[in-house]
């Protein structure tokens, strides 16, 4: 029943309260954005969703386009912005996903959804973790987030999306707002973002 209708209708209900109790924020982030930044305000880009369905995220845009002498875009650590930085260490990049919520794309709760190119790349329990929405937080965020390997994560992935429960959804959005008031786990190995999952074999 939980994970069929409640939790549909609990996303609902936060992220359309949410969107009105922080429209100010956003409506801030959205001026900061476009005179740090310019066009476009917001990142988009394609995403698996359940059953590996392709939807589009949304997120605050945090990055600069900026080139080498041959055209090559230049590392995320060059083109990242200090605005960028902090949206970024403070979670509020990705506040726009409260629409991917209301859209029926994402939950609050679920594994984190990754880049498409990934798809081929999983095992087959790691592909477990397409069974349910993906979420703007979930048990790999509050264990750890991007401080830990691929591998780890989706295995916490895999443990969430068996044990998907009430409980444990309001344990990790509780947990969640804790870790974004301390900003804790934002990177890995030094770097702004994770770094690339390069298949089983590849990959720690």
């Amino acid at each position: 029943m939980y994970r069929t209708y409640i939790k549909r209708i609990i996303d609902l209900t936060i992220a359309f309260f949410g969107i009105l109790f922080l429209l100010p924020i956003f409506l801030l982030i959205i001026l900061i954005v476009k005179i740090n930044l310019g066009s476009p305000i917001f990142f988009i880009q394609k995403r698996p969703g359940r059953n590996g369905k392709v939807f589009y995220i949304y997120k605050f845009r945090t990055m600069i386009n900026k080139f080498d002498k041959n055209g090559n875009i230049l590392s995320d650590e060059k083109r990242l912005t200090k605005f960028g930085k902090f949206l970024r260490s403070t979670s509020l990049d990705e506040l726009p996903e409260l629409i991917n919520v209301i859209k029926g794309d994402m939950s609050l709760v679920g594994p984190r959804p990754l880049l498409l190119e990934y798809l081929p790349l999983y095992s087959k329990r790691q592909s477990i973790r397409h069974k349910v929405k993906p979420g703007i937080t979930g048990w790999a965020q509050i264990n750890g987030r991007n401080a830990i390997s691929w591998n780890e994560k989706f295995e916490l992935d895999v443990w969430y999306v068996y044990n998907l429960s009430v409980g444990l959804d309001i344990k990790i959005l509780w947990l969640t707002l804790k870790k974004v008031i301390l900003r804790n786990d934002i990177s890995h190995n030094n770097h702004v973002t994770m770094n690339k999952f390069k298949g089983n074999m590849k990959n720690d």
